[in-house]
């Protein structure tokens, strides 16, 4: 296990901007940056990161964390092997206690199959330069197609030696299990003779990496005429085909530089337009383009533009994946290559200015492409003519903007001489049956087991016992809840009064996280000494008076991580104080020497004394305030329990930026810190009149059972006790400011 010290480095050093930065192109808004979010596809950036508060919260599928549970979710690894790639990011070296077997193996397996990989794209790159039959084959097989020394380092290019075993036994010798190996795909299990051979054998290897740089694929091209050209590495733990496109970690800086991408088919036609310098360009490696693939695009840039030959097979490739890309709100534009080129030909034939301004001159807009291909291609056949108007149509329905869409149906209508009320007609009725259509598969995502028998439901509720939310039934056993799920009861929903609470409970553990540290209130103590009150002892103070608990358990948890919070990291938060103190000794000094070289009066040189005083006080007093409003976020954000850290992340997220309008005149508007005092205190007393709501609502139903019974000593006691609490409600509500109006509702 790592050391306290070292977890504690890592999460200092680590910079959510930066870690976030390699798979996303952030926009600066205000004090934050936002982007695409990486955990789900989407078309408007709604992942919202957070540089002071160090941490990034997603507000459509509500992911995000600190530096560390973001690499623990993109990349789908552990606690401990996220701070591992932290420190290795930022170069912070970690000693660890040596694993048993057992933690040896659990952790292992996927990190084991990127070092596999790695392993394996070393082992290529070597096969390539110091052997004569890659130096032979392999090598003059990349000069031959122009690439340069610097393009193979650069994508790593390798070869494999055709020799059945050579991979195989390499592996064994450096360590490698062959069950992982041929998990990866690069080696396979002869059937006969049931031996390990080497899959990409004779073949030149170009690596696939992830956006971040790690090897996840190979994709293998024959030299000897072999049936299959190209063989790929198959699916796996770590690589999902439909979630990858090649070139990307070499092509990203350049595409969010350039705010553009260039997406071609093959391996070598990446390599070849990088190295000629048109650095933005990724390829789907001749599959079709995936949600997956236009999304993680849409992350870095908003423009495409495909780049295919200009012969048949160029246009129809083109013409896949249009609807797709137009679904996901890229601007998209096609542009076909002189006859007898390719992207890899032309970009050798050219120098890099002349390809730009090729592509400036003849690049055309998607629709407008399509359009005029598929017109040319249906002649004067009017059924031909009518498919591809619906299919122009179909493309049409799939652009998200209004504006955007109007102002193609107004192109398609002139250049196809419809009307533009027809089009506009069908292209309504596409949008209908799309959301429909949606609808539907949503539907049968939230209910996949209707075509099951469902249980008699009545008679299910006679033999079980529902539990509640708060109390859920213990003791189900596992296989009965796997072999039947279409019995699992549903948990109780909450009553209006008990969402109440919850979100009283929520709003109090909120200011908790988020000002937990900062001194609120000082107290007499039973000795007569005055004691301060931090936000978290304040809150403690005053449910432990009226002995009122969280009530979901979640919550309560996250309470106990903040109350122990300045204990458990004394010793850290010191060190952060000590080094605040530094500062502001230095921020003196600096006004000491202006002050020195000041001319003035004895009166003028102590009023400027005292006025550096007080600016260095306030600015000591602000990194204070900064210090103690954004370390619990910060601690608690890059917890190791998974729930502690969701839910710290929800409530330190910031929905809403107070608008620049308000501000520009001048007006200084209170901040929620500012506010603290009045806040705080309200939300306390909230929370205990709706606890005194539930406890109302309780006796109230007792009191409907004593009186149908007819015991009027126990109706009477009832009566007594609801007078009392309201009373007490009344009371709450005066401190609140609210009035209450005592109806008997």
């Amino acid at each position: 296990m790592i050391d306290r010290e070292t977890v504690q480095r890592i999460k200092d050093t680590a910079d959510i901007v930066e870690v976030v930065s390699d798979y996303v192109s952030l926009t600066r808004r205000g004090s934050n940056y936002m982007g695409l979010c990486p955990f789900h596809n989407e078309r408007t950036p709604s992942f919202s990161v957070n540089r002071r508060k160090n941490f990034c919260y997603c507000f459509s599928c509500h992911k995000g964390g600190s530096p560390v549970n973001f690499i623990m979710e993109k990349e789908g690894i552990s606690y401990h092997d996220a701070l591992l790639q932290l420190a290795a990011k930022y170069g912070i070296e970690v000693h660890e206690r040596e694993l048993s077997d057992e933690e040896q193996q659990r952790r292992n397996r996927r990190d084991g199959m990127f070092t596999a990989n790695e392993w394996s794209m070393r082992y290529f790159e070597k096969n390539l330069r110091d052997t004569e039959e890659g130096r032979n084959v392999g090598l003059q097989y990349f000069y031959g197609r122009g690439l340069t020394d610097a393009a193979i380092k650069a994508f790593h290019l390798g070869y494999a030696i055709d020799r059945g075993n050579a991979m195989a036994e390499a592996s064994r010798q450096a360590g490698y299990a062959p069950e992982i190996m041929r998990e990866l795909g690069l080696l396979g299990l002869s059937q006969q003779e049931e031996r390990l051979y080497d899959r990409f054998r004779g073949r030149v290897i170009f690596p696939v990496f992830t956006s971040s740089g790690k090897v996840v694929a190979f994709g293998g091209r024959t030299l000897k005429g072999d049936k299959a050209k190209y063989i790929n590495s198959p699916e796996s733990e770590i690589y999902s085909k439909s979630n990858e496109l090649y070139g990307l970690f070499q092509a990203k800086n350049s595409i969010v530089r350039n705010d553009k991408c260039f997406l071609v088919e093959g391996y070598m036609d990446v390599i070849g337009m990088w190295q000629s310098g048109m650095e933005n360009v990724l390829a789907s490696s001749g599959t079709a383009l995936t949600d997956g693939q236009i999304a993680l695009i849409h992350r870095f840039t908003s423009n495409v533009t495909l780049l295919y030959d200009g012969d048949n097979a160029g246009i129809h490739a083109a013409l896949r994946g249009i609807d797709m890309l137009l679904a996901h709100r890229l601007n998209v534009k096609v542009l076909l290559l002189p006859d007898g080129h390719d992207p890899d030909s032309f970009a050798r034939a050219h120098t890099p200015e002349e390809f730009r301004q090729y592509v400036e001159e003849n690049e055309t807009d998607i629709i407008r492409f399509k359009t005029r291909v598929l017109m040319e291609q249906s002649g004067g056949d009017p059924q031909a003519r009518s498919n591809a108007i619906h299919s122009i149509v179909q493309s049409l329905a799939c652009i998200p903007d209004d504006i955007t869409r109007n102002v193609y149906i107004n192109e398609c209508s002139t250049q196809l001489g419809i009307d533009r009320e027809i089009i506009a007609s069908a292209v309504l009725k596409a949008l209908e049956t799309a959301v429909q259509n949606e609808r539907k598969r949503q539907e049968y995502q939230r209910y996949p087991s209707q075509q099951q028998q469902q249980p008699d439901t009545t008679q299910a509720s006679r033999q079980q016992n529902v539990p509640s939310a708060r109390q859920p039934q213990q003791g189900t056993a596992p296989q009965q809840q796997c072999d039947a799920p279409q019995q699992q009861p549903k948990p109780a929903r909450l009553s209006p009064a008990e969402l109440r609470l919850r979100k009283c409970e929520r709003q109090v553990l909120q200011y908790c996280v988020k000002y937990g540290l900062v001194d609120f209130c000082d107290e007499v103590d039973g000795d007569g000494n005055t004691v301060y009150l931090s936000v978290c002892e304040f809150v403690e103070h005053e449910l432990r008076l009226d002995g009122i608990e969280f009530s979901d358990p979640a919550y309560a948890k996250l309470f106990g991580k903040v109350m122990t919070l300045k204990d458990d990291h004394a010793q850290e938060l010191q060190r952060r104080v000590t080094e605040i103190e530094r500062q502001a000794e230095g921020w003196r000094q600096e006004k000491t020497a202006e002050i020195a070289q000041a001319v003035g009066t004895m009166q003028q040189l102590r009023q400027l004394e005292e006025k550096a005083d007080e600016e260095v006080a306030a600015r000591k007093n602000e990194a204070l305030t900064e210090l103690y409003t954004s370390f619990p976020g910060r601690i608690l954000a890059s917890h190791e329990d998974d729930e502690v850290r969701r839910i710290t992340t929800e409530l330190i997220t910031e929905r809403y930026i107070l608008s620049r309008v308000y501000t520009r005149a001048g007006a200084h508007i209170p901040s929620e810190y500012e506010r603290l005092y009045e806040l705080l205190p309200r939300a306390v007393l909230e929370w205990k009149e709706s606890v005194l709501e539930l406890r109302m609502n309780a006796v109230r139903k007792e009191l409907v059972q004593a009186q149908a019974q007819g015991d009027s000593a126990k109706t009477e006691a009832l009566q007594k006790q609801i007078f009392d609490l309201m009373e007490t409600r009344s009371m709450l509500a005066r401190e609140i400011g609210e009035r209450i109006v005592s109806s008997g509702k």
